[in-house]
Order: structure tokens, then sequence, then C-alpha cells
């Protein structure tokens, strides 16, 4: 990606793609550093263009999860570094399996969170979607 802005100058904010089928079509990054913040576009369980696993709420903030920190590990960042989660679901039924999945992954690193229960997402079959920001100073 390219570090220049607007007018040409040099922009401190680096963003990477993931290649996902979405990101060029609609404009956006799968990362965004800023200063000492990475933020991580919203992730789903959509790998190689295929949503899994359908249907399992819990299944799918696992790997949506994964995909999110797998972003952050391109820039040597984790679980660790993660300070805000937002997650959308896509019914009120899919909160506590999610939110255990959500906890699973973060363990004792618990960032802050925000539950939105929405009425749908791209996808049929995309039951969950979480972005996560990250705090890294001086790196």
């Amino acid at each position: 990606m390219s570090p220049v802005g607007s007018a040409g100058r040099v922009s401190p904010v680096l963003r990477l793609g993931s290649d996902g089928p979405w990101e060029a079509a609609y404009g956006y990054s799968r990362l965004v550093r800023a200063g000492d913040f990475v933020l991580i576009a919203g992730c789903t369980s959509t790998v190689d263009g295929v949503v899994d696993p359908v249907g399992d709420p819990a299944g799918q903030a696992a790997v949506a999860i994964r995909i999110g920190l797998d972003a952050l590990a391109r820039l040597d960042l984790g679980a660790a570094d993660v300070v805000r989660t937002r997650i959308y679901v896509t019914d009120r039924a899919h909160c506590d399996p999610v939110g255990r999945a959500h906890g699973a992954a973060f363990g004792a690193y618990r960032p802050v969170a925000t539950m939105v229960i929405v009425a749908g997402l791209l996808h049929p079959d995309h039951l969950v979607e979480i972005e996560l920001e990250a705090y890294s100073p001086g790196r």
C-alpha cells in the first residue's frame, strides 16, 4: 500500500489489505495503523469466499476473531494489544455463545467490548461480524 496521502504528502497512516472479496469493491482496508492505534475492519467467518461454519454463531465468532488477530500479527501484535472490540450479531440468542467465544479468544486480556444486535449482515449466512482495535505505542 502507498504511504502517500492527499495533496501528495507522505501519510503516517499505514493501510494493509487481505485480498478479501469486498475490500477493493467497497473501498476499505483490512487494517489501518494511525499513530499508536491499529484498527481492524469488521471480520466475519468468510474464508476464501465461503462462510464457515454456517449456522454456528460461536464458531463464526472464533473464525472472525482469528482473522482479525491474523491481521494484527502482520504488525507483530496479538490479543494482548487489543483494547476494544465491537461485535455485531443477527439474533439476541447468539449473544451468549458469541460472548463466550470472545472470552475464550481474549482470556485475561479482556478488551472493552460492545455487542450490538443488527437486522442482518452482508451475506445471509453471516451471524457475526467483529471489529478489533489495538494499541501499540512507539512501534
